[in-house]
């Protein structure tokens, strides 16, 4: 259970509907996920995440597809479940396979393992590595 109401359109405020509006017209989509309806009640937050994540997630040197991936595996590291489900979706959506998605959650296993591994070792990083 949230801590606040999902707001609906006709009880966000009009900064927060433009906003909506926004997600709607850039994803194509009426939908309005739980996300930014609970994100509303404070419409400045609302937009700065919204302004901030169109940014990060567009088309660059990543593609989409392999930031939402990320995405995945940093939700799944961070405990989200809302982003696990939310950006397994979306990376399905732009073309994540059933074999891909196997292949990320390995990767995300494995490296939870050897991390777990190496800070309870405390391996001294090789100079080799380092920047």
């Amino acid at each position: 259970m949230g801590t606040v109401p999902l707001l609906t359109d006709e009880e966000v405020s009009a900064e927060a509907l433009a906003v909506f509006e926004d997600i709607r017209a850039t994803r194509g989509t009426d939908f309005i996920n739980n996300f930014w309806r609970s994100l509303a009640h404070n419409p400045a937050l609302l937009k700065a995440t919204w302004e901030r994540l169109k940014i990060v997630m567009a088309p660059g040197a990543l593609d989409p597809l392999v930031k939402e991936m990320i995405y995945v595996a940093i939700s799944t590291a961070n405990g989200c479940s809302y982003c696990v489900h939310s950006h397994t979706a979306a990376a399905k959506a732009k073309g994540m396979t059933p074999d891909m998605h196997g292949e990320l959650l390995a990767v995300i296993g494995m490296a939870a393992q050897t991390n777990a591994l190496v800070t309870g070792l405390q391996t001294q990083v090789d100079d080799a590595f380092k920047a």
